[in-house]
């Protein structure tokens, strides 16, 4: 055996399922072994080159050897997908400009985590070097293990606390409707390839995204994430989405982001329209045989080799499968769909990653909202859904009985621990699941370059070809749904400049457009108005309540938005813009804009790109738009394109 030596960085080869790609071998804290001209981590600092340690062998044959290594607490440890700890007030769900690494270092020396979220919203140099500190004090630990550090999107418009994060300087692109609207699988390839490179760079291994879910139920908060209602179309772009994540479509590789394909599965046909998150939202609706409808879009993730599913909160009555009712406990307690369907049907092989919190208590704030005067918390948040009158040990004993092998937002591995010493688990039930989880973190090269550059992630995140390739995305999804007289494109005098009137757009973007901007509409030419989708905050005692918009989605009388339209459309010839964060009903706008275009994220470079002709409105609708707010309440919540007379069809758009 050769010397050992510290801090040494050489060029190598790493094996992966799929390619061979020279990877970076980058030892800060573990020694490195000198063999035969070849160069090992010594993670374990015991002077041998344990297989597990060997980048020749197949990441199998590495996994099989570490699990052997580990302990019972180790194990339960990677089991668990804990939240990354920042500074700050909101410390504690981890959104903040820098991590508390007293208390990240306890999470993953005492607890032994080793899958971490990150809501981390500071610059991409600053997240680089900051997720390096974590993989420092990873690298340090009895065995070396490198942390899976994931993400939710942050690449779009929409910021949602437990959904999104906010975007500083990623590239920026329309929400996945907007890919809908645009039905382009190689852009939405391209997509997913961009933000992986920009993940990488900032050293984030795991996308909590996509979302396969089906927008079936037109009031439902989370409709934006989805690609629209239609199956056979989210299908096509789910795939896309997964394989520019994964850096290709035949698995995991040094360069790949985990896609975690979400929520498996019947989560958008939400009862009434209230989420999942919520205890008065814990129900998905199913009035027939449509389950097969809503897994249509998850088969296009297992085309693309997808590496994880999460489960949905959501219980789904009514919901049958092969003429058997479906159990009402939510998708991660529930055997049926994880072991029966989703391993055994779909023969999916990679890791079930629960969504967050799923374990944790539903008390009394928890069930019926914090009490008036009085703030709703995080720490009353809790998902058990069907299962709330087991104990701890018991859901996570049912969670991995039905199939669960990672649980999301929680780092309470001695629970696990304990379940195993009293007999209710076994630990060759434990190592299945250690051994999915860690023969991904090979698979993408973890284990020999954890590390990311902080210089790279400075220069390639948001870099302008990236952001010109958002921004060309934003153009295209916009649907134009009306122009009346042929109003668009806008045409400049020749002998005077156009006077516009602007309400939610930014007066320099339109002064570099040639545009003067008037502060009365007396005074304009045209009006360009962005509005919001209607929405209403129906219970703002419930911590996600807080955030999410719920019910109706009709523009009516007494709103700031509605009533800003109605005094300009009155005065001047005014285009209108809406955000269709939900299927809004549109009905009022039809009759008096001039000019009526649905968006998905759009900037206001891109948008008057759009209004000058400089690029053409490409999208189509991935939903209908419903007439009436009595057309929503009567469609099925399980089944697409069923409201009556909609104002707009699914798959509507012009251009000019």
């Amino acid at each position: 055996m050769g010397g050992r030596t510290a801090g040494l960085k050489s060029t190598l080869f790493h094996w992966s399922p799929t390619i061979l790609l020279p990877v970076l071998l980058l030892a800060l804290q573990a020694p490195v072994l000198n063999q035969n001209g070849l160069q090992f981590k010594d993670l374990n600092r015991n002077g041998v080159l344990d297989p597990y340690e060997d980048w020749r062998l197949t990441p199998d044959q590495r996994a099989r050897d570490l699990v052997t290594r580990m302990t019972l607490e180790e194990k339960a440890g990677t089991m668990m997908h804990g939240t990354v700890r920042s500074k700050g007030p909101a410390g504690g769900v981890g959104m903040g400009a820098e991590y508390d690494t007293a208390a990240n270092r306890k999470l993953i020396d005492s607890a032994k985590v080793t899958n971490m979220i990150t809501r981390l919203t500071a610059d991409p140099a600053t997240i680089a070097a900051q997720n390096n500190v974590l993989q420092r004090i990873a690298e340090n630990t009895r065995l070396g293990i490198p942390l899976t550090i994931s993400t939710d999107p942050r690449n779009h418009f929409q910021n949602v606390v437990g959904a999104t994060v906010q975007t500083n300087r990623f590239s920026q692109w329309p929400e996945p409707l907007g890919f809908g609207a645009i039905d382009d699988t190689a852009l939405t390839r391209r997509f997913g390839d961009i933000a992986r490179q920009e993940y990488r760079a900032v050293g984030i291994h795991m996308a909590l995204s996509p979302q396969a879910d089906l927008a079936t139920e037109p009031r439902w908060p989370r409709v934006a994430g989805t690609f629209g209602e239609d199956a056979a179309l989210a299908e096509r772009l789910v795939r896309a989405y997964v394989a520019g994540f994964q850096h290709g479509a035949k698995g995991l590789d040094t360069g790949s982001v985990v896609a975690v394909v979400k929520h498996w599965v019947g989560y958008g046909a939400a009862k009434d329209g209230w989420d999942s998150h919520t205890y008065y939202g814990r129900f998905a609706s199913f009035t027939g045989p449509h389950l097969d409808y809503h897994i249509r879009p998850f088969v296009g993730a297992f085309a693309a080799q997808v590496g994880a599913v999460m489960p949905t909160y959501s219980i789904l009555q009514g919901a049958t499968w092969n003429g058997q009712r479906i159990e009402q406990v939510g998708a991660g307690y529930n055997r049926q769909l994880l072991s029966e369907i989703l391993r055994g049907a779909y023969g999916f092989r990679g890791i079930v990653l629960t969504d967050w919190a799923i374990t944790s208590e539903c008390g009394d704030r928890c069930i019926n909202g914090a009490p008036a005067g009085e703030r709703p918390s995080f720490a009353d948040v809790g998902m058990p859904w069907g299962v709330e009158n087991l104990t701890l040990r018991g859901r996570f004993v049912k969670a991995v009985d039905a199939g669960v092998d990672e649980f999301g937002g929680t780092e309470r591995a001695d629970v696990l621990v304990e379940a195993v010493r009293k007999g209710e688990l076994t630990e060759a039930r434990v190592d299945s699941s250690v051994l999915r989880i860690l023969t991904q973190k090979f698979a993408q090269g973890l284990f020999e370059h954890p590390y990311a550059d902080t210089a790279a992630a400075a220069r390639l995140v948001g870099s302008d070809a990236f952001r010109t390739a958002g921004l060309e995305a934003q153009r295209r999804a916009l649907v134009l749904l009306e122009n009346k007289g042929g109003l668009l494109p806008l045409r400049t005098p020749p002998d005077k400049p156009l006077r516009l009137y602007l309400h939610g757009v930014a007066p320099q973007a339109a002064a570099r457009a040639g545009w003067t901007v008037v502060d009365d509409p007396k005074q304009a030419d045209v009006a360009i108005m962005r509005l919001t989708a209607p929405f209403e905050r129906l219970h703002p005692q419930y911590v996600f309540g807080q955030f999410f918009h719920e019910g109706n989605l009709a523009f009516k009388d007494g709103d700031a938005d509605y009533e800003a339209f109605k005094r300009v459309s009155a005065i001047v010839p005014t285009i209108v813009t809406v955000y269709l964060d939900r299927p809004a009903i549109l009905t009022p706008l039809q009759a008096t804009a001039r000019a009526l275009i649905a968006n998905f994220g759009v900037s206001d470079e891109a948008l008057i790109d759009v209004l000058t002709g400089r690029a053409k409105p490409e999208g189509k609708l991935p939903f209908e738009l419903p007439s009436s707010m009595d057309a929503v309440a009567a469609q099925r919540p399980d089944m697409p394109h069923d409201s009556a007379h909609p104002l707009y069809p699914f798959g509507f758009g012009r251009s000019y």
